[in-house]
């Protein structure tokens, strides 16, 4: 039995809310469960250095946690002078997953930067962040060809990202903190719209698994982000 009482294939509920802040080119508040996650895109008509007269765009990401998200105050990074390994981490696994689903040709010379600020943190939050962050983009590249600034869509797919682990000796979908904590293997797939794997992180945090544990674990991953993908669609209308 899992703590929530869910089914082993069962995802928390989700709700996307979008258009949540007044300045950013897209936005949404994903939540999962009681994961909350405020999910912003910002515009910029050039692109990083790297990519200056290559005809070509950037899609870049940026994490980042409140100190009461979690059941005890954390210090803000800020105060530190530096972002956390795990801070860095995260917003870079967010950036390379967004990038699956872009044409950066399309995108042109400019940047998008996606901003995850988790409001609220109960497990699976840089999942919720890739899967409200395409949300984000999705929304920042229908105003940049309704403005005429682009000629065809940059975004070719969704993205989104579940986790999936053994908990309890058994496969479960979608794991909560009371289940991430005591979890004996924990991981993060990333998957297209398609359900073509983007990135898979994976660790044995109590126990070794097999390959059939594997393949079970990619194919609860897979239903996993077809409805998340369906919940981005909802969204959007």
């Amino acid at each position: 039995m899992r703590p929530s009482g869910r089914r082993l294939d069962e995802l928390r509920a989700i709700t996307i809310q979008t258009g949540v802040t007044k300045h950013a080119e897209g936005s949404c508040l994903i939540r999962l469960g009681d994961t909350h996650v405020l999910c912003t895109a910002s515009i910029e008509d050039r692109p990083p250095p790297f990519r200056r007269n290559s005809g070509l765009g950037w899609v870049t990401a940026e994490y980042g946690m409140l100190p009461r998200a979690t059941t005890t105050r954390n210090k803000r990074e800020a105060a530190a002078g530096r972002q956390a390994g795990r801070t860095v981490e995260i917003q870079r696994l967010i950036g390379r997953a967004l990038r699956a689903g872009v044409d950066m040709a399309a995108l042109g010379e400019r940047q998008i930067t996606i901003d995850c600020d988790v409001l609220q943190a109960d497990g699976g939050t840089r999942c919720a962040a890739i899967t409200g962050g395409w949300v984000a983009l999705r929304l920042a590249a229908d105003r940049l060809r309704r403005a005429g600034a682009i000629a065809s869509d940059p975004v070719t797919d969704h993205v989104a990202a579940v986790s999936a682990g053994i908990y309890g000796g058994q496969p479960v979908l979608d794991l909560d903190y009371a289940e991430d904590s005591e979890a004996g293997v924990d991981g993060n797939f990333v998957m297209t719209g398609r359900g073509e794997l983007v990135e898979i992180q994976l660790s044995a945090e109590g126990a070794t698994f097999g390959r059939p544990d594997l393949d079970r674990l990619v194919e609860l991953a897979r239903a996993g982000t077809a409805a998340l993908v369906a919940a981005q669609k909802g969204a959007l209308g």
